[in-house]
């Protein structure tokens, strides 16, 4: 850029001119004492000695030189700044779709870069977080899945682990606070006592759990979460040493968390592993296979992840070999570590990527549009920037001029853009949410502001470079000939390289879109399993004190039954321990199967439990394949099951001979089941989830604490809802319900993340289509203005009014066609290359990354456009005058 406009930049050059300047003082001097006589040796000493310090003038010079150039060129940028505003004002619908294309271009990656900076780049709020692990025990057996810790296992790898500084655990369930003006349903996380210093998080009222808090016999105390707190104790300042009861024991609030992101589960409330009555219960505290815990862990100073990960693998031998009955070979049991900063965005990290390309992607649309509209604007000011260059504009000044117009432009639009992201902030913070636990730090900070300016500022850059001008210009023929030379023909081809790439990507957008949109069809089109309509569903968590045994439970879940179907417009009640479409993690048990080569062995652990009541199949209209469902008889005692077709073809020789087979869920320790039916398959994580083999228990058998009320009513949603609330309190007034909603509502829910992401990326793809329509069409008619001559000639030496619209649609169509095979060619490499990126990411659902139908489609797409944009100016020259066109030149 400095050759191409002759700029003299840098320190360096201005060094060399005042040493010049200098240089050229002392030869004058020495000359005209030499015409005076002196000899020349003695003429140079005397001038030298006459001018003085020659390093302390140039440095003095340097300065003034550097003061003047910095007042000069605030008083050229003001020129420039002005001269630009009046320029824009003159033309004010350029400007206007200027600022408009850059605002969306910039508000677009403002927006994503928003997401990218809250869950990819911050660093987490907590004390070192970067040295936070998370660690996994995944089994081959269960196909990689991690099955977590026992307690035994915890405080082995606490006491064991010489390159982890502390280890803790942690579980989540569910209990009611009462002591409040109503019962409240919490999310309880169940942690060691130093979870939360090994986190480094400070309270923001109180302390959090003391040494020694999780030990049996300690005084129950608990730590709000924020959002708790505020929505539940409506932030009372004085809520520290407040007692509320839970589990019948009296516990006292001790802390209230800062808002952080809560891993793995959202938490109401936490409570140490002593006040659970779970936890301390002997059956699991003394079992080591009694896995369920998470465990995270902190990183020792002068330790890295590898070191963590082998010292892990020798503690795991050591147990291994210790205690061989828990660690059998089949289970192809082992120990890792995961960043816990990694673990926090897994899911989240492919969908961002891909929303970040697209917007890039738009940018650069964007970016080829402006160009092309400021290149026609040049077309019309070469003959002003010709008189300037006359007048002695260099063009180093000329070239500030238009990078001037140009960042104006792009800070207006930059400026618009922020607005743009800012507006819609909220949409995208629900729509990651869904993603990661970091959502909530998404929000225009100073970092997000200054990738704003300097996206900006790199915009006006382009489009300024882009349309520059040549490096050899003929003024004298600029002006004699009023301009539209070998330059405009020279801007001609570049424009049309813009179009090509215009079109090149805006194929690769709609490629992502198109796949996107077939995803989400093919979800829609997926069938769940079950009927979902005019089924409401809410969730039930008995007290744990109250209802301790099965008995209670299940003569609380029966009069409640009653009470329901006695009421008018319910037709079926049904209870089972986890909905359809939950998207949860789903629970892993070992299976035995009575009559196998090993019977006591585990044959798969990829076998899901379900416990449900005896009308739950018909509520929800799942198909019985073969034998009977559970039904009113079957009692307590009752040792029997139902397995799901894929469990029946997978494991039981099909789904005629699975009934009448036994089987054994748990290890050896439990009873054997006979299987006396099977059930159609239904999608219980998720459309676009894997099905699983499947075992369903009858509710009688087990006695539900936690467990989800499902009615099938003619009533409307929000009466049902009345409903079961009045019918719940008039039972037992402590039991809370919650979570009331309807399974149409869920099976909407889980299709909002597909469905925000394909609309997020349809929309960056919609805008690419427009602003690429736009700039074909100005092209077009671009070209037809220049040619206004020449077509003029044509038509008045007999050219018909279709051969002229046809040169005209040729001339678009053949840019629209170069584009394409260049955007087929790089869409089929990205596309492979992403595919095999987002492996397992579930964002394409039943469409390969190089699905035929969507390139087909999208190619047809962007032809029609191209057509429909070169139509109107195609049109517009068949009806130029022959006569007109030859006067007007």
């Amino acid at each position: 850029m400095k050759r191409r406009f002759h700029l003299s930049l840098g320190g360096l050059g201005l060094r060399r001119d005042v040493d010049r300047e200098l240089e050229f003082y002392l030869d004058m001097r020495t000359q005209e004492l030499i015409d005076q006589g002196t000899p020349p040796a003695m003429a140079r000493r005397a001038a030298e000695e006459a001018f003085g310090n020659r390093r302390a003038v140039a440095a003095r010079c340097r300065a003034i030189r550097r003061s003047r150039f910095r007042w000069d060129m605030l008083r050229g940028l003001g020129q420039d700044v002005r001269f630009a505003l009046r320029g824009l004002r003159r033309s004010p619908g350029f400007a206007g779709v200027i600022i408009v294309t850059l605002a969306l271009g910039i508000g677009a990656n403002t927006a994503i870069f928003s997401l990218i900076n809250g869950v990819l780049l911050q660093p987490l709020p907590y004390a070192r977080g970067g040295d936070l692990v998370r660690l996994h025990q995944p089994s081959t057996a269960a196909g990689g899945t991690n099955v977590n810790f026992s307690p035994q296992e915890v405080a082995d790898y606490a006491d064991q682990s010489r390159a982890l500084s502390a280890v803790v655990e942690y579980h989540s369930m569910p209990f009611i606070l009462l002591g409040l003006d109503e019962p409240q349903r919490v999310q309880t996380g169940v942690v060691s006592a130093g979870f939360f210093d090994l986190l480094g998080v400070e309270p923001v009222l109180g302390r959090t759990f003391l040494p020694g808090e999780d030990q049996p016999g300690a005084e129950p105390v608990l730590v709000l979460s924020h959002h708790t707190w505020l929505e539940v104790f409506g932030a009372d300042g004085e809520v520290i040493g407040r007692k509320v009861e839970m589990n019948d024991r009296m516990h006292v609030v001790v802390g209230v968390l800062p808002e952080i992101p809560h891993h793995p589960d959202r938490n109401d409330v936490y409570m140490p592993v002593a006040a659970c009555p779970f936890r301390s219960s002997a059956s699991w505290d003394d079992n080591r296979g009694a896995r369920g815990l998470t465990v995270f862990g902190r990183i020792d100073a002068g330790h890295s992840l590898e070191q963590v990960r082998a010292d892990l693998a020798t503690v795991a031998g050591r147990m291994h070999e210790q205690f061989t009955e828990h660690y059998a070979d089949r289970l192809g049991l082992t120990t890792t570590a995961v960043p816990l900063r990694d673990e926090l965005v897994q899911r989240a990290r492919p969908s961002l990527y891909v929303l970040l390309g697209a917007a890039g992607f738009l940018l650069l649309i964007v970016c080829a549009n402006v160009a092309n509209l400021t290149l026609a604007r040049l077309v019309t000011r070469e003959r002003e920037l010709a008189i300037r260059a006359t007048l002695g504009a260099g063009r180093g000044r000329l070239f500030r001029q238009l990078l001037t117009e140009s960042l104006v432009l792009a800070l207006v639009g930059g400026g618009v853009g922020l607005a743009l992201a800012y507006g819609g902030l909220d949409l995208l913070v629900a729509f990651v949410e869904r993603l990661t636990a970091r959502a909530a730090e998404v929000r225009i900070d100073r970092m997000v502001l200054g990738f704003t300016l300097a996206l900006s500022l790199g915009t006006a850059l382009a489009i300024s470079l882009l349309p520059a001008l040549p490096a050899r210009v003929s003024l004298a023929n600029e002006l004699r000939e009023g301009g539209g030379g070998a330059i405009a023909g020279g801007r001609h081809r570049l424009r049309s390289m813009l179009i090509v790439s215009q079109v090149a990507v805006s194929f690769v957008l709609l490629v992502g879109a198109g796949l996107m949109l077939r995803t989400f069809v093919n979800l829609i089109r997926v069938d769940p399993g079950f009927d979902a309509e005019q089924v409401m569903t809410a969730r039930l968590d008995l007290d744990w004190h109250e209802y301790r045994d099965p008995e209670s439970r299940n003569g609380f879940a029966a009069t409640l039954e009653e009470e329901l179907r006695a009421a008018p417009g319910i037709q079926s009640v049904a209870f089972t321990s986890s909905l359809p479409l939950n998207a949860q993690p789903w629970r892993q048990f070992a299976l035995s199967i009575e009559g196998a080569e090993d019977p006591e062995g585990l044959v798969d652990l990829q076998v899901d439990l379900r416990v449900v009541s005896q009308d739950y199949f018909d509520l929800l209209e799942i198909p019985i394949m073969r034998g009977r469902p559970f039904q009113k008889h079957d009692g307590r005692e009752a040792r029997i099951a139902v397995v799901n077709a894929l469990m029946a073809e997978r494991f039981l020789g099909g789904v005629k001979g699975a009934s009448g087979k036994r089987i054994r869920i748990g290890g050896a320790a439990r009873d054997w089941l006979t299987i006396v039916g099977v059930v159609d398959n239904v999608r219980h994580d998720g459309l676009g989830a894997s099905i699983h083999p499947a075992v369903y228990v009858p509710q009688q058998a087990m006695g539900m604490r936690d467990m989800r009320v499902l009615v099938r009513s003619t009533l409307d949603e929000a009466n049902t809802a009345a409903l079961l609330r009045r019918t719940v309190a008039g039972l037992d007034g402590t039991q809370p319900l919650s979570d009331i909603r309807s399974m149409t509502t869920i099976r909407r829910e889980s299709l909002a993340s597909p469905r925000a992401t394909t609309l997020l990326i349809g929309g960056f793809a919609l805008l690419a289509l427009v602003v690429t329509a736009a700039g074909i069409g100005g092209v077009i008619a671009y070209t037809v203005n220049q040619r206004t001559r020449e077509i003029g000639i044509r038509m008045a030496l007999g050219a018909d009014r279709e051969s002229v619209l046809l040169m005209v649609l040729r001339r678009g169509l053949r840019e629209a066609g170069y584009g394409l095979l260049l955007g087929l060619a790089g869409a089929i490499i990205l596309t492979r290359v992403l595919e095999g990126m987002l492996a397992g990411s579930g964002l394409l659902f039943g469409v390969g990354a190089t699905d035929i139908v969507t390139f087909v489609a999208v190619s047809c797409v962007l032809l029609g456009v191209a057509i429909a944009a070169c139509v109107g100016p195609a049109r517009r020259a068949t009806s130029i005058d022959p006569l007109h066109a030859l006067r007007s030149e």
